[in-house]
């Protein structure tokens, strides 16, 4: 219970910050995906970058994963991708417009959850390969 606890209180805090500093309001993310106001995207790009120096620095450090791609994170990963465009939302930028009293944000979440149901059906009646975890591929 503990655990669960922490995880709210920085759900919350993330929340709160994401809020505060523009990034759940819809027409921040717009400008960035039309490219007008690249604050945003050099954000992201700024977390990437970090992460790599960070995977850098740990290089040597960590256990070698074999891991494959697979097949679905290309198509997977544009339907992310869009949906975030057209929404103005990721799943937790969802919660974050939803806690502002943003109406329309009921919708990305019940389309956010229509399309993981629809995935899961999908993928156990089309496809063969493993889906593991966020971080298998």
């Amino acid at each position: 219970m503990k655990q669960y606890i922490i995880y709210a209180i920085l759900g919350i805090l993330m929340g709160f910050i994401l809020a505060n500093i523009g990034y759940a309001n819809y027409d921040e993310i717009h400008k960035m995906f039309v490219l007008e106001d690249l604050r945003m995207l050099f954000t992201f790009a700024g977390a990437v970058a970090i992460v790599a120096v960070a995977r850098l620095i740990t290089l040597g450090r960590l256990p070698k994963q074999n891991k494959i791609m697979q097949p679905g994170l290309l198509p997977g990963s544009m339907l992310f991708g869009f949906g975030w465009a057209i929404t103005g939302a990721c799943p937790s930028l969802a919660f974050v417009q939803l806690g502002q009293g943003h109406v329309p944000a009921i919708m990305t979440l019940f389309g956010i959850f229509i399309g993981v149901s629809l995935y899961k059906k999908v993928h156990e009646r089309f496809f063969m390969w493993e889906t593991g975890s966020c971080s298998s591929a």
